[in-house]
């Protein structure tokens, strides 16, 4: 049975295994969880815009594969927490291990020559995402992915560290504002599902507007989409320092983040 707050809408009855804190189709009758959807605008826009950036300044194609990858989480997000059915949370959460995996080998294939790869280490986590995807699939347990996926963030977390602690202590900031992004969101994440009765009752007192910063699973998906977008540019900075190309960052419209690459250096 749905919670008391929720309401019927476009999609029907929720299929996925999973059904957030968020009233079903408050806002709209066409969007079961409102603000869990748009708040992955963040997953997808930013990623593009990296990628298209890659292309233009001719770097490798796993950092292509690294924005489209974040997209793809975006995406497949946004058309779960859409439509809750359970076909759009494997779209949503399958991509999670994939896009995290070529993370992983972005950030532990960096100090090597240009256009090198290490082939154990592909067929390595392609076998993970196989045997996770297989698992998951007969084995409907959310906690399951949460671990798996946990993992992979454990690698990238020890290689950062070593990264900044070792190789380039000046991109410390950049390194652990990702990586705190990403903690707080997590934090509010939790929040949300060991609290969610006492968010539910208190949004019905708050004004729309104040109600809506309480959807604690949206700040979720803005701040890890944000600390995943920074591990991407903290990835493709140290990668880019490795192979002497001089990379900057500029700040577009003077607040977004982006890593510019001297063409001078990448013949």
């Amino acid at each position: 049975m749905a919670p008391a707050l929720d309401r019927p809408g476009h999609w029907g009855p929720p299929t996925s295994t999973l059904d957030w804190c968020e009233e079903n189709y408050a806002v709209s009758y066409y969007i079961a969880e409102f603000w869990n959807t748009v708040s992955n605008l963040i997953m997808i826009l930013p990623p593009i815009c990296g990628a298209i950036q890659t292309v233009k300044d001719k770097l490798e194609t796993r950092y292509l594969m690294a924005f489209l990858g974040l997209a793809a989480v975006g995406m497949g997000s946004w058309c779960f927490h859409m439509t809750l059915k359970y076909e759009m949370q494997l779209l949503d959460e399958l991509p999670m291990i994939y896009g995290c995996s070529v993370f992983v080998y972005c950030l532990y294939e960096c100090f090597k020559n240009r256009n090198s790869y290490n082939y154990l280490l592909l067929v390595l986590l392609m076998l993970f995402s196989v045997i996770v995807t297989t698992v998951y699939l007969l084995w409907k347990e959310p906690v399951f992915h949460q671990v798996m996926y946990g993992v992979l963030v454990g690698f990238l977390v020890l290689r950062s560290v070593y990264i900044v602690t070792w190789v380039y202590p000046w991109l410390r900031g950049l390194a652990y504002t990702s990586l705190g992004l990403f903690l707080i969101g997590f934090l509010l994440w939790n929040v949300d599902n060991i609290f969610c009765d006492t968010w539910r009752d208190v949004r019905q007192k708050m004004p729309p507007v104040l109600g809506a910063v309480t959807q604690f699973h949206a700040w979720w998906h803005i701040l890890t989409g944000l600390g995943s977008y920074l591990h991407i540019l903290f990835s493709l900075y140290t990668r880019t320092l490795y192979l002497k190309y001089r990379p900057k960052v500029k700040f577009l419209y003077g607040m977004w983040p982006v890593i510019m690459v001297e063409s001078s250096k990448r013949q």
